[in-house]
């Protein structure tokens, strides 16, 4: 005799089937995006710089300095099996592309990032990727995962060189790295494959929770090798917690990178659907469109500008070779040039062991004049060189009118046939640099007296350039081996080949990016427009320079200590500030002189223009009229 079914057992059975399915469901999230929709709906949720391409590129960042650019699927997924409280399996492919600013210098790299959350509010860029600060770095209330591909090697987090893969739990020092690479199946050797060379590179990252098995595969092709680059047993179930966002987090510092990425999938139930990279838009179109408005109008001004051309190489032929046609800006250096002949006497015929420098624009030979005996620097410009060309004019029309003791004096000009030259006082300590990065060789070692005097020699230079003269003048290449010693070591800034002119209170048009690398301010790259801050800029990276004996950018160094500003940054924070001081020293410091100088260096080096001081407060922190802020920052949200 059969009993009649018991309600609440077909009840009981109902929730549990329900439950299971419920479940499964949870546990079965994938997406895939094999192109990326601007402002959709359902796209991914990007904060810093990051921007999604008219042709459907995720790019995380640009060539802007010091930046951070993320880019997240919008909602969490469950990372954690509501039962057993242990990580789940996941797989995960994607393609992407890093394209440096400077060839063979990468900077950062990306992240493939599990993390609890999209914000990463405080995270730093640099070395840090946008995931993690100084401070918080290795926490394990960060519950972060990462896969970093990382081009620029980094002794602190014991980084193997600067084009690996690496596994971050945590914070930034990898459980485990490689090689960056890939195999082709039926061949055991690994290939070498350059992260930061343009390429489009498709990466699997695949993780078995049952094993606790983590696999990372790359490849240039769209094909999965069978062998994995990186093999690694680590156990996620203590890292995840139930829910987490998934995505992509890329940051730049003072040497920076385009990373893009091109498509993206994600399963947690299975492996990652499959992408084709043949698929993808190129790199090359999108850089063209951006340049496509400057082609048609050259194209339709191409008739004018090619008779403005033919007549300006008519008008420069007549003026060179005429010596008696007198220029603006003759007139403006005085009616007598120096005579070709007497410059040639005076430097031996430029004779070689008469050098003091070169550059890329020409030679500098040190002279005598034969009837007063007065020393002279002749800089002798390339007739190939059509910048320095530029740079002569530029020079005569700035440097010709500027009277300041802290300036190196341009005592004249001379032209020979297509030959330019420009004299000027003779400095007979040569430049700064010389002394900076001396080494430890007798007699070239700067005592802080004189690094100090010659600071307030500069900035004197400087005040009377941006706010002193009847126009505002920009130096644009501020850096050591631009400022001059003379025989009792004042400091002058000299060489105003890039120098531009405006009027106070005006703005400066837009013009080509200019300077030396170390010294350009980050907004140089995204504006084109240089200003006083960012003069400033270049002016604290060389007050750093000076007191830290080291330059802007020293590839030789440790990672750490790579970028100089970023250097001196950590240790601000670390609250062991002197510790950057010249070694060569030895202590023999006025205390309180380089912590003002080293604060003012750090001001101006600040990622926002505006919060960089002007050359007058500069002095008067350095004179002492005035205290530093009680605490400042990088960006302007910690000033």
């Amino acid at each position: 005799m059969l009993l009649p079914p018991i309600p609440w057992l077909h009840l009981l059975l109902s929730l549990s089937l329900s439950l299971s399915l419920a479940i499964q469901l949870a546990l079965s999230q994938s997406f895939i995006y094999n192109t990326f929709k601007p402002f959709h709906p359902s796209n991914l949720t990007t904060n810093g710089i990051t921007t999604i391409t008219n042709n459907g590129i995720l790019q995380l960042t640009n060539v802007s300095s010091r930046q951070i650019g993320r880019g997240f699927y919008p909602d969490p997924i469950r990372f954690k099996n509501p039962n057993t409280q242990t990580a789940l399996s996941f797989s995960t492919a994607f393609v992407f592309s890093i394209v440096p600013k400077h060839p063979k210098l990468g900077g950062h790299g990306l992240a493939f990032t599990i993390s609890p959350t999209k914000d990463f509010i405080g995270a730093q860029h640099s070395q840090y990727l946008g995931l993690v600060n100084v401070t918080h770095n290795g926490n394990t209330s960060n519950h972060l995962f990462a896969v970093e591909f990382d081009t620029v090697q980094d002794l602190d987090f014991f980084d193997i060189n600067d084009n690996h893969v690496g596994v971050n739990i945590n914070g930034m020092k990898s459980v485990n790295s490689t090689k960056s690479g890939f195999f082709i199946d039926g061949n055991v050797t690994k290939q070498d494959l350059c992260l930061h060379c343009g390429k489009k590179i498709q990466a699997w990252v695949d993780y078995d929770g049952d094993h606790h098995q983590l696999n990372i595969t790359l490849s240039l092709f769209s094909n999965k090798p069978t062998t994995p680059i990186m093999s690694v047993k680590v156990d996620l179930s203590s890292v995840f917690q139930d829910f987490m966002y998934v995505g992509f987090s890329s940051s730049t510092g003072l040497l920076a990178s385009s990373h893009y990425v091109f498509g993206w999938s994600f399963n947690m139930t299975g492996y990652a659907q499959s992408l084709d990279l043949d698929k993808f838009p190129s790199l090359k179109p999108l850089e063209k469109n951006k340049q496509g408005f400057v082609i048609r109008f050259a194209a339709s001004m191409f008739l004018a500008i090619s008779v403005m051309i033919i007549s300006g190489v008519f008008y420069v032929k007549k003026k060179f070779r005429n010596i008696e046609v007198v220029e603006d800006w003759e007139l403006d250096l005085g009616p007598n040039p120096y005579n070709y002949k007497v410059l040639k006497e005076a430097t031996k015929g430029f004779n070689d062991q008469q050098l003091l420098g070169f550059g890329g624009s020409g030679k500098v030979y040190k002279g005598v004049l034969a009837d007063s005996k007065t020393e002279i620097a002749v800089k002798r410009i390339s007739e190939q060189s059509k910048q320095g060309q530029k740079e002569f004019l530029s020079e005569v029309s700035t440097i010709g009118r500027l009277r300041h003791r802290n300036l190196v004096q341009l005592l004249g000009w001379s032209r020979n046939k297509g030959e330019l030259l420009l004299i000027y006082d003779y400095m007979a300590n040569g430049s700064l640099d010389k002394y900076i990065h001396s080494g430890n060789t007798p007699n070239m070692i700067l005592s802080w007296e004189q690094r100090f005097n010659i600071i307030k020699d500069v900035s004197n230079g400087l005040l009377y350039l941006h706010e002193e003269w009847e126009q505002t003048v920009l130096h644009r290449d501020i850096k050591a081996g631009n400022v001059l010693l003379d025989s009792q070591l004042k400091g002058k800034l000299g060489d105003f080949g890039l120098a531009k002119l405006y009027e106070h209170g005006s703005n400066p048009t837009t013009t080509k990016v200019v300077g030396t690398l170390g010294y350009l301010a980050p907004e140089l790259t995204r504006t084109g427009k240089p200003t006083t801050r960012s003069d400033m800029y270049a002016y604290g990276a060389l007050l750093l320079e000076v007191v830290c004996g080291r330059k802007p950018i020293e590839l030789k160094a440790s990672p750490e200590e790579l970028i100089l500003v970023d250097w001196v940054w950590d240790k601000w924070r670390e609250g062991r500030l002197l510790e950057v001081v010249d070694s060569r020293l030895k202590g023999e410091f006025n205390e309180v002189e380089v912590m003002v100088v080293l604060k003012v260096g750090l001001m101006c080096s600040s990622d926002e223009h505006s919060c960089r001081p002007s050359i007058r407060q500069v002095i008067r922190y350095l004179e002492g009229e005035v205290s530093l802020p009680k605490s400042f920052g990088q960006s302007c949200a910690e000033i």
